[in-house]
């Protein structure tokens, strides 16, 4: 039977920090043991970090989960997935145009290279090269199909005028800051309350014959 007072304070422990490393746990909990530590968690339900390495821990009745299915505290990502390549799975097999890996390193804050290569081995994913990059997406045929046509559509399709003047300001203003990508520029355009994808940005970018610039860093995450 676990230790009623025990796993009272180890819950408040987390009440009052939110997030906390085991090592933090070994010195709140002396004399228990790591091993031990870890089965208190699993008795009031936890998750680790999809960031710094799993090295950080939650109970799983904390986090505020955003529509993405992530929540972040103090730069420390914790997904209702639990693990990183669950998440990688989950969000590009329910896109509505599948992810490339640069999208999904923009939305998880850390790098997704292995995930997805061990996704697509395991056939768990699918992919498909498109603008010289490759999009993953649902392992079933059919939904795949879907993916890749709405895909092409909002590449394809004309920008909304003022998304497109809006980038392309962002691309003149920053031109002495760094040479613009499309994840570059959504994130400038977020600081100012502006939504936009990165595939949409894309599609100005390539409009305005700006694809080089935008691929010159995605290239070094192709694989």
């Amino acid at each position: 039977m676990p230790d009623a007072s025990l796993m009272q304070k180890i819950a408040s422990l987390f009440r009052k920090n939110l997030v906390l490393r085991m090592s933090d746990l070994e010195r709140a909990v002396v004399p228990r043991s790591q091993r031990s530590l870890f089965r208190d968690l699993a008795e009031l339900g936890y998750l680790s970090s999809y960031t710094h390495a799993g090295r950080y821990y939650t109970l799983a009745s904390i986090p505020e989960f955003g529509a993405d299915g992530l929540w972040r505290y103090e730069g420390i990502g914790f997904s209702r997935d639990g693990t990183l390549k669950a998440t990688v799975e989950r969000l590009a097999k329910t896109s509505e145009a599948g992810r490339t890996q640069h999208e999904l390193r923009l939305g998880l804050g850390v790098r997704v290279h292995n995930p997805l290569l061990d996704l697509v081995e395991a056939k768990k994913l699918r992919r498909e090269s498109v603008d010289d990059q490759y999009v993953y997406l649902a392992p079933e045929r059919a939904r795949a199909k879907q993916q890749m046509e709405r895909r092409r559509t909002v590449v394809s399709a004309p920008p909304a005028p003022a998304l497109e003047v809006e980038v392309l300001l962002e691309v003149i203003h920053g031109a002495r800051v760094t040479p613009p990508d499309a994840a570059w520029v959504v994130a400038r355009l977020g600081a100012r309350g502006i939504r936009a994808s990165v595939t949409e940005v894309a599609a100005v970018l390539n409009r305005h014959g700006l694809k080089k610039t935008l691929l010159s860093r995605s290239r070094r995450w192709r694989h």
